[in-house]
């Protein structure tokens, strides 16, 4: 049966329209996002020329995105939906270390390195001993865990934002836990940094009054055999931004201790666990 188009049926007259042979998938998606989108329209009353900034906006997101920038992502990300997708794809048992977002900075290929090796190349900042155990459930130790860490340097850029000035590699590194589980690597204490705000989504934020920062962190990808993988940060605990995220990635769990180091080789020292849950 022919479905019209109304202002009060016009979600449905849309949905209407997909083929019968559609992916069941595809028309579920598309019929809730139409279903909503529809409804958000209805219940601000949206006039022809907030729709056109709209417009203009999402424009303007794709066309500065570039090979190295993705402000589609960072759009995302400042309206805490990353997060959110992450949350409901990563759902864990209570004991489990928590994911966070994965971050538009991690590279594939980093050098593998030994147990307590120093990562921080450009002899910048405040040095850190980094150290714990990646464990099951249960606290048994998990053997050939692999362990990929990434940060900023002491500026807020990571090496990628700034090759001409930061070695390669710069604060990157990958280890692999022995039979205690236990891990160690020299970097820094990270500093709190801007996300790019010089596009469509910085603009946002202006207009919003947000603040375009993130709290100081470390990155891990943790992975091993018979585990799920493991995406997050351990943050600075005494950081300022960490009750306003600019990516809503802080969890209080992941806020970890950064102490006055007592090892005679480092400034500080932050201490963490990774329980992983079982794949």
């Amino acid at each position: 049966m022919t479905q019209y188009f109304t202002e009060e049926r016009s979600a449905e007259a849309v949905n209407g329209c997909m083929g019968e042979t559609t992916d069941p998938r595809i028309r579920e998606v598309m019929a809730c996002l139409v279903k909503h989108l529809h409804a958000f329209a209805k219940e601000i009353n949206l006039t022809q020329a907030e729709w056109q900034v709209g417009i203009d906006f999402l424009t303007k997101t794709g066309q500065i995105c570039s090979g190295e920038r993705q402000e589609f992502i960072l759009l995302s990300d400042t309206l805490g939906f990353s997060m959110l997708v992450d949350a409901i794809n990563n759902r864990r048992p209570p004991g489990a270390t928590e994911n966070t977002v994965f971050g538009p900075f991690h590279v594939d290929g980093a050098p593998i390195r030994s147990m307590g090796d120093t990562i921080s190349l450009d002899g910048k900042g405040e040095s850190c001993l980094y150290q714990g155990r990646v464990i099951d459930l249960d606290g048994r130790p998990v053997e050939g865990a692999r362990i990929d860490v990434w940060s900023d340097n002491a500026d807020g850029f990571y090496d990628v934002q700034q090759p001409e000035f930061q070695p390669k590699w710069n604060n990157r590194g990958i280890f692999a836990t022995g039979a205690d589980g236990s891990y160690s690597f020299i970097g820094i204490k990270p500093v709190s940094y801007p996300i790019p705000d010089d596009g469509p989504v910085g603009q946002m934020l202006n207009r919003l009054g947000r603040h375009p920062y993130r709290p100081a962190h470390m990155h891990y990808l943790v992975t091993a055999a018979g585990f799920q993988k493991l995406v997050t940060h351990t943050f600075v605990g005494d950081d300022p931004y960490l009750g306003s995220d600019t990516v809503f990635g802080v969890k209080t769990s992941l806020i970890a201790p950064f102490e006055p180091a007592t090892n005679g080789r480092t400034q500080w020292q932050s201490t963490f666990d990774f329980v992983l849950t079982p794949g």
